[in-house]
């Protein structure tokens, strides 16, 4: 591997707790950040993402998880916080924000719905990186955002000092193996299921989903690669997969809390439009985390 992992090798976009009343539950929060890093054997933690149900959080509800879970756990985990939204100027004080409250590192997904052209991503990602000191790491989700990061917009973006990682959820794996030979960026997966393809040709860990309760397993197979053990690595990547994949059975907010709340304990509910996922797909997920020797 060329690139060196600036945030660890394992993080999960974590979920936002809310109370009984819908509001931020910021003890929760902390006890689930403390949980994954502690008990699952995390490097990192992305909060305010998608999976943290971002869209529905407001400024200050987001500047407070942040600065909760980095006074929770960020002696000895990295928290970036995810700022992206489809105004570049939003994007910039959400950044700025995020710094303030302690944040390491900053999530920035491609302007969604507006659909801008590659000269406009170029723009918006390079002005979020002036924004602040902070290191980036590029959120690639076309399914989401409606357009991808092409393959030479992420070269050039490569230039900029502070652009320092992607979070692969293209799909893309020739591409993204094209960006990793030119450039120094480190390559997340953001697909759980893609994380050992994604070493395979360079990629540095996953920003993971299933990883609410997969990941020490996940955490196993990529030390494994790392060590040179593709063996190994690849009879847990097949032992995981199914829960990998099965966590997206329903919106990956809305199975995580619901599992959670079968083998952890109650995050709360989700906030509108975001539902809980049906009894009979939750028991689906359940058994494929006790088929893995998991739950």
């Amino acid at each position: 591997m060329s690139a060196q992992p600036p945030f660890g090798r394992l993080l999960t976009a974590m979920v936002t707790p809310f109370d009984a009343q819908g509001e931020l539950d910021l003890a929760t929060a902390r006890e689930l950040a403390a949980h994954l890093v502690d008990d699952l054997r995390h490097d990192g933690l992305v909060v305010n993402g998608t999976t943290g149900e971002a869209p529905t959080t407001t400024d200050a509800e987001k500047a407070a998880l942040v600065a909760a879970v980095v006074e929770e756990v960020g002696d000895r985990a990295h928290v970036v916080a995810g700022v992206g939204t489809n105004d570049t100027r939003h994007t910039c004080e959400l950044a700025r924000q995020a710094a303030a409250a302690g944040a390491h590192g900053l999530l920035v997904v491609t302007p969604y719905y507006s659909k801008p052209p590659q000269e406009g991503l170029l723009a918006h990602f390079r002005t979020a990186a002036d924004s602040t000191d902070l290191p980036i790491m590029v959120y690639d989700i076309p399914a989401r955002a409606g357009v991808p990061v092409d393959t030479r917009t992420l070269i050039a973006l490569a230039e900029h000092p502070r652009i320092v990682a992607v979070k692969d959820a293209k799909g893309l794996i020739v591409e993204s193996s094209k960006v990793i030979a030119e450039t120094d960026l480190a390559y997340y997966a953001g697909d759980d299921a893609i994380t050992l393809p994604l070493l395979s040709v360079g990629g540095v860990g996953l920003v993971g989903t299933s990883t609410h309760f997969t990941g020490a397993l996940a955490k196993d197979m990529i030390e494994a690669w790392v060590a040179g053990d593709a063996r190994t690595a690849l009879a847990l990547h097949q032992r995981a997969l199914p829960a990998f994949q099965g966590v997206f059975a329903a919106q990956g907010c809305s199975m995580v809390k619901a599992g959670l709340a079968r083998t952890w304990r109650s995050v709360g509910d989700l906030r509108s439009p975001q539902v809980l996922p049906s009894p009979a797909l939750v028991d689906a997920f359940i058994a494929t985390l006790r088929a893995a020797d998991i739950a």
